[in-house]
C-alpha cells in the first residue's frame, strides 16, 4: 500500500519536474527567438533610412537642375517678349507714320477733287454760253443744226460712206469669219460628237437565195411562226441578197432582225428554233438597251438616275428624229447645255439631266397617249427624279413656260444640237415653204424688184429698182431684210441677204 502511494507520488513529482524544465526550454528559445527579430527589424530601419537620405539627396539635386532649367527658360521666354514689344513698338510707328501720309494724300486729293469740279463747272458754263451764242449767231438750235449738218454730210458724201461702209463690212466679214473658226473649232474639238445620223437598219443580208426558202418553210409556217412570234412582218420580195423587216416599234425590229441574223448564221430554220432565237434576240437587245442608257449616263456625267429611267433612256438608241438618233442627240445636247450653263453660271447638273433625258417620252411614244414631253414628265414623276430636272426639260418644245435658267438652256442645246448643218433630214414640202416664206419677205419692201433664194436657201439674192435706191439705201435695205428673217423666221445656221443695185444706161444709135 505504501509501495503503490510511494509510486503514485513519484509519478506526480516527476511529471511536474518535467513540466517545469519543459516550460523553462520553451522559454528560453522564445526568449533567444525574439532577440533576433530585434536585430533584424533595426538592421531594416537601418537600411530604411540610409535609402531615404539617398532618395532625399537625389530629388534635392533634380529640384535644383529644374530650378535652373525653369530659371532659363523665364529668361529666354522674357528676351523673345522683349523682342516682340521692340517689332510692336517699330510696326506702331510705322503705321502712324503711313496714316499721317495718307491723311496728307487725301487731304491733296480732296483739293484736287475740288479743282477738277469748279473746272468742270466753269468749262460747262463757257461751253453752254458759247453755244447759246452759236445758236444765236446761226438761228439753230442743238438738234436743228445736227440734223442739218447729218444732212448735208450725207448729200455729199453719200458715195464716200457708201464705199467706206462696204470697206467695214468687208473687213468686218474677215473678222468674224476668223472668230467663228476659232469658235467651231474649240466647239469641235470639246463636243467630239459624230455629225453622221444613225439609221437603224430594217433589211438582213443573206449568204444566198435558198435561204428564203427556208426563211418562208413548207407552207409558210416558219415565216408565220416568226411574224407571230417577233411581232413584226417579213417582207420577201426580188431583191437579191436581203431580207425586209417591216414594224412601227424599233426596238421590236432591231430585235426581229438580231433573231434572223442569227437563225441564217445557225441554218436550222424551223419553229421551235425560231421561238428559241428570239428569246434569245431580246435577251441581247434588253442587255444592250440597259447598257447604252448606262453608257450615256456615265458620258454626260449625269449620276444617280434610277435604273428604270437608264433603262427606258437606253431604248432611244434605236430611235431617229428626221435622220437624227434620238439618243446621240440627247447626249450631244447634254454636254452643249454643260458649256452653256457654266458660261452663265447655271445649275450644271440640272442642266446636264434635263437635256439628256428631254426626249424621254420618245421612248414609249407609240405605246401612251399624249406628247413626248408629256410622257417624260409623267415618267420622270414616277420614278422620283429631281423637280428641277422635270423643270429644265417640259419647257424645250414651249410646252410649258420657262420657270428656271436651266429650261432656257435646254431649248437653246436642243435648237444648236438639231438645227447644226447635216444633223437632220428635211422633208421636201418644208424645204420648199421655208424658201418661199425667204423669197416673200424681200418682196414686201418697196423699190425690190425680183428676189431668189439660192445654196439651199442659204443665200438670198434681192434686186432693187436703181432710180428708188441709193448705194447707201441698198446697205440699210440689207440690214433690214436679215432683220425681219432672224425675227420671223427658224432656220439652220444663217443666210445671206445680198442686195444688188445695177444701173444700166442704154441708147440706140439709128
Amino acid at each position: 500500500m505504501n509501495i503503490n502511494i510511494a509510486l503514485t507520488l513519484g509519478g506526480v513529482v516527476a511529471i511536474l519536474i518535467g513540466g517545469a524544465l519543459g516550460y523553462l526550454v520553451r522559454w528560453f528559445v522564445s526568449v533567444s527567438k525574439r532577440e533576433s527579430v530585434d536585430i533584424e527589424v533595426k538592421q531594416v530601419l537601418l537600411s530604411a533610412k540610409e535609402e531615404a537620405q539617398k532618395i532625399i539627396a537625389e530629388a534635392g539635386e533634380l529640384a535644383k537642375e529644374r530650378e535652373e532649367e525653369i530659371h532659363k527658360e523665364e529668361r529666354e521666354r522674357d528676351e523673345r517678349f522683349k523682342k516682340t514689344e521692340e517689332r510692336l513698338i517699330k510696326k506702331e510707328e510705322f503705321l502712324d507714320r503711313r496714316q499721317i501720309d495718307i491723311d496728307n494724300e487725301a487731304a491733296r486729293i480732296k483739293e484736287k477733287t475740288e479743282e477738277v469740279r469748279i473746272l468742270k463747272e466753269r468749262t460747262a458754263k463757257e461751253r453752254d454760253e458759247a453755244t447759246q451764242e452759236l445758236q444765236r449767231i446761226a438761228r439753230f438750235d442743238t438738234t436743228e443744226a445736227k440734223n442739218e449738218l447729218l444732212r448735208r454730210t450725207e448729200e455729199q458724201y453719200s458715195e464716200d460712206i457708201a464705199v467706206r461702209m462696204h470697206k467695214l463690212e468687208v473687213d468686218g466679214e474677215e473678222r468674224l469669219a476668223n472668230v467663228a473658226k476659232s469658235i467651231l473649232a474649240t466647239s469641235i474639238q470639246r463636243l467630239a460628237t459624230s455629225t453622221a445620223a444613225e439609221l437603224m437598219t430594217t433589211s438582213v443580208s443573206i449568204p444566198s437565195e435558198e435561204v428564203k426558202g427556208k426563211i418562208i418553210g413548207k407552207e409558210g409556217r416558219n415565216i408565220r411562226a416568226f411574224e407571230r412570234t417577233a411581232g413584226v412582218e417579213v417582207i420577201i420580195d426580188d431583191t437579191p441578197g436581203s431580207i425586209m423587216i417591216s414594224s412601227f416599234d424599233p426596238v421590236r425590229r432591231q430585235t426581229a432582225r438580231l433573231a434572223l441574223e442569227m437563225l441564217i448564221e445557225d441554218g436550222r430554220i424551223q419553229p421551235a428554233k425560231i421561238e428559241e432565237f428570239i428569246e434569245k434576240a431580246k435577251l441581247d437587245i434588253n442587255r444592250t438597251i440597259k447598257e447604252k442608257g448606262e453608257q450615256a449616263a456615265y458620258e454626260c456625267g449625269v449620276f444617280n438616275l434610277d435604273p428604270r429611267v437608264l433603262a427606258i433612256l437606253g431604248r432611244l438608241h434605236f430611235r431617229t428624229s428626221y435622220g437624227q438618233n434620238v439618243l446621240q442627240h440627247s447626249i450631244e445636247m447634254a454636254h452643249i447645255a454643260g458649256m452653256i450653263a457654266e458660261e452663265l453660271g447655271a445649275n450644271v447638273a440640272a442642266a446636264k439631266a434635263g437635256a439628256l433625258l428631254h426626249d424621254l417620252g420618245k421612248a414609249v411614244d407609240h405605246e401612251v397617249p399624249g406628247t413626248h414631253v408629256e410622257i417624260g414628265r409623267r415618267l420622270l414623276q414616277k420614278f422620283d427624279v429631281d423637280p428641277r430636272i422635270i423643270q429644265a426639260m417640259q419647257s424645250h418644245h414651249e410646252e410649258y413656260p420657262y420657270e428656271t435658267l436651266e429650261s432656257v438652256i435646254v431649248q437653246t442645246a436642243d435648237a444648236i444640237s438639231g438645227g447644226r448643218p447635216g444633223a437632220r433630214r428635211d422633208s421636201a414640202e418644208n424645204y420648199i415653204h421655208r424658201l418661199e416664206n425667204l423669197e416673200n419677205i424681200a418682196k414686201s419692201f418697196p423699190a425690190v424688184e425680183k428676189t431668189y433664194a439660192i445654196q439651199a436657201g442659204r443665200e438670198l439674192r434681192v434686186f432693187v429698182k436703181p432710180e428708188d435706191v441709193t448705194d447707201l439705201e441698198a446697205h440699210n435695205l440689207a440690214r433690214e431684210i436679215a432683220i425681219r428673217i432672224e425675227r420671223e423666221l427658224k432656220y439652220p445656221g444663217e443666210i445671206k441677204v445680198a442686195v444688188i443695185r445695177e444701173s444700166r444706161a442704154i441708147e440706140y444709135a439709128r
